[in-house]
């Protein structure tokens, strides 16, 4: 099939024929408008009103010159028509200007105008001129080629002939062929969108066979497939006759397929031995394919190397889930599925029987989903990782709208002084702007949790029911690593303090209903305080790992995945691959840039990561105003009475205590601003917030690299013997890894030294060996 080849049905309704109760209303109007004009070309003659004979005979002159020009475009169809709306209007015209020529009132005069409109009133020339259908074979061939559409309602060249040819034909209804692309100029191939009227589903007739008739292609060039993100109202087709020919005279594309995994990927000396592809199917712009590990061994399937196996010049294209053991589905797209997201909706935000959300996109078009809440677990730890632009903040302020919208309480801390969430500020039930704010907030968070468990603890409560008495509370904390990393440049006691209640909460919280959403833009644990804690708590929620700056991404989320899959970087602009930057250092051009990937991310849950995109959100004038209608939809969520008296009461002590230590208070004495009798000095020399949930700052800001510096000063210790004597196992202990890093950074820093096979001794003791 070619452009040439491609013909189109004339345009024989240029107007659609009026329906019964449309026509006879217009043939109502029409007949009274008839009546009034053959009563004033009666009478008018006799009158004196010149206004009323200058309108009679211009009108006359004016339908006469429309219809010179219709006889002058050489349109017989055209020419039919306007002729026989024009009779009403130049008879009764004549007929004025004859009264007028002729002295006094004649009775014809009036027998003229009378029998004029009466005609015209049966024969009705407006009313059905719209319902005349003007068959294109009755007419030339030179006058059917000008009633096609113009140009610019098609397009031009051979996109703009498959459009024509496509309304032309019967099979296609009422449907119309839209987003083209051809996909070489010297081949017919193209794929497009089959549109629906709106309301209304693709008809189920326009099947492989219908599509393939239409075109004149052979059925096999033929693919249908649903448009991802939307409904039955929009069918993706390709028509590929070139590609099913030379498929014909090659095999099969599943046998090329096969035989292309099959030397790369499960060959022994491919990059996945004995992994076999067990399915696949081709689908409109994209192919998928099923994949699995021989029997008693676990999938791995190593993503830039699998795109390097199979071609793919652009490993973003190439997406992997598995099931963490055997399993895999890979999907390799033409073009990037998550390039145009919409904006949320109300409905997408509200909290589902089983707590989740739909936060954005799959790569597939499936929602992404969010739980807010685990019926199983109860509150969730969340950790969102991201540089400055990679859409972190509007994700976290989807997320606050959500719980709004599904009446969670929302405790905002933006450690950047507001910058980083102003849209939160005065629509959640607290804001903590700034460092010290931030640290407090966070305390008088722990304070309702304290609350929430000594009345459960009361009632023999052992579990979390949501609103029975209280709501779902979450704290969201972002920019975390301004407060408790170790370049973050505030002093140690006070990034002890706030990772030490951040910690402690990872134990008790979620079972009282109060989860916490950490964001940042690093999980290395020197940026999170070496807390252990908020990393390995993060697995139960959601980890949301978007564009970093770091070149460590795969070390940083090695031990958030079940290692199946391999998490690459996220680039910071669709469709930017290495070939394109490797082609402009070869050229000596200038990088090419495409839309950014802002909302990008991988996110991973229960070890699985997939890749995903938050809902599109407009900025204006600095703000998202989408984002802010959808938090103001519903009523600000607050605290009960009790829980917001102890809320109020836990800050102010809290911010005391914050400013205090970032004024280089060490946490031993009286809280520097405090009241003597609020805050004395206990026995043991710690500060205490009387009365008061708040946790105590820690009295020498002690770190792990401490502990196993003391352990170690007994003398040489095995790593096991480590391991246990810094709480290793115990409730709130290090993790075993944490201690493995340690003892290496001082041995790098020459602290420690291995004085024999899993023996470590301090080096600033005599003889170490």
């Amino acid at each position: 099939m070619t452009a040439e080849t491609v013909t189109s049905r004339p345009a024989a309704d240029v107007r659609p024929p009026l329906s019964p109760t449309a026509a006879r209303h217009l043939a109502t109007v029409e007949r009274i408008a008839y009546g009034a004009a053959g009563l004033t070309a009666a009478i008018g003659p006799a009158t004196d009103l010149w206004q009323l004979h200058a309108a009679a005979l211009g009108t006359g002159a004016g339908v006469l010159c429309r219809l010179w020009t219709r006889a002058r475009e050489d349109d017989a169809a055209r020419l039919l028509t306007a002729s026989y709306k024009a009779l009403p209007v130049l008879g009764l015209s004549t007929a004025y200007g004859a009264g007028l020529v002729v002295q006094g009132t004649s009775w014809w005069e009036v027998a003229v105008s009378v029998a004029v409109a009466l005609g015209s009133a049966v024969a009705l020339p407006l009313t059905r001129s719209r319902g005349v259908r003007r068959a294109a074979e009755n007419l030339p061939a030179e006058v059917a080629a000008q009633q096609l559409p113009d140009e610019e309602d098609y397009g031009p060249g051979y996109l703009g002939d498959l459009a024509r040819h496509w309304a032309a034909a019967p099979a296609s209804g009422s449907t119309r062929l839209a987003h083209l692309r051809q996909y070489r100029p010297d081949a017919p191939d193209f794929e497009a969108v089959i549109l629906a009227p709106p309301g209304e589903a693709v008809p189920g007739s326009l099947d492989e066979r219908a599509v393939a008739a239409v075109f004149d292609v052979p059925e096999g060039a033929v693919q249908l497939a649903p448009v991802p993100g939307h409904g039955p109202g929009r069918i993706a087709v390709q028509v590929a006759p070139a590609e099913f020919l030379a498929r014909k005279d090659r095999g099969a594309p599943a046998d090329d397929l096969a035989a292309l995994w099959e030397a790369r990927v499960s060959s022994p000396r491919g990059i996945a031995p004995g992994v076999q592809l067990v399915g696949h199917r081709f689908e409109a712009g994209r192919i998928v394919l099923r994949a699995e590990a021989p029997d008693t061994e676990l999938l791995h399937l190593p993503r830039l190397q699998l795109a390097r196996a199979l071609g793919v010049e652009d490993p973003e294209l190439l997406m992997v889930e598995t099931d963490g053991m055997a399993q895999a589905v890979i999907t390799i797209y033409a073009d990037h599925p998550l390039l145009t997201v919409r904006e949320a909706t109300p409905d997408d935000l509200r909290m589902g029987k089983d707590g989740r959300i739909a936060i954005g996109l799959r790569h597939d078009g499936r929602p992404a989903r969010w739980p807010l809440y685990d019926p199983e677990l109860g509150a969730l730890t969340d950790l969102l990782v991201g540089a400055p632009g990679s859409g972190k903040s509007v994700t976290l302020l989807t997320l606050i709208a959500a719980e709004r919208i599904s009446g969670v309480v929302s405790v905002v801390a933006d450690a950047q002084d507001g910058m980083s969430l102003p849209e939160a500020e005065g629509r959640v039930f607290h804001f903590g702007a700034g460092q010290a704010e931030s640290a407090a907030t966070l305390a008088a968070f722990s304070a309702i949790a304290s609350y929430r468990q000594q009345e459960s603890a009361a009632r023999g409560w052992g579990s979390f029911v949501l609103g029975k008495p209280w709501r779902l509370a979450i704290l969201t904390m972002d920019e975390i690593n301004r407060m408790i990393a170790e370049d973050a440049g505030t002093p140690k006691p006070f990034r002890k303090w706030v990772a030490g209640m951040l910690g402690a909460g990872q134990i008790t919280w979620r079972k009282v209903g109060m989860g916490v959403r950490i964001a940042g833009q690093s999980i290395h644990l020197e940026d999170l305080g070496d807390s252990e804690k908020i990393r390995a708590n993060a697995k139960q929620g959601t980890t949301w790992l978007g564009r970093v700056n770091s070149s460590m991404t795969r070390s940083m989320a090695s031990d958030m995945t079940t290692g199946t899959v391999e998490i690459t970087p996220v680039p910071k602009y669709f469709g930017v691959s290495g070939a394109a930057e490797l082609e402009a250092a070869w050229s000596g051009k200038e990088a090419p840039t495409g839309p950014t990937t802002a909302g990008t991310a991988w996110m991973i849950q229960s070890g699985q990561p997939y890749m995903s995109r938050v809902w599109r959100a407009v900025k204006e004038r600095r703000t998202y105003p989408g984002l802010i209608s959808l938090m103001e939809s519903e009523p600000l969520v607050d605290f009960t009475p009790e829980e917001a008296a102890v809320f109020r009461e836990a800050y102010d002590e809290a911010l005391t205590i914050a400013l205090a230590l970032l004024d280089g208070w060490d946490g031993k004495g009286a809280v520097p601003g405090a009241a003597d009798e609020e805050h004395q000095e206990p026995t043991g020399g710690t500060a205490a917030a009387a009365p008061s949930r708040v946790p105590a700052p820690p009295a020498s800001a002690r770190t792990l690299r401490d502990d196993v510096l003391d352990a170690l000063a007994a003398g040489p210790m095995r790593t096991r013997e480590i391991r246990q004597a810094v709480g290793v196992g115990t409730e709130g202990g290090p993790a075993s890894g944490s201690v493995d890093n340690t003892l290496s950074k001082l041995a790098e820093a020459g602290l420690v030294a291995r004085v024999g096979h899993g023996v470590w001794a301090r080096t600033d003791q005599p003889d170490p060996s």
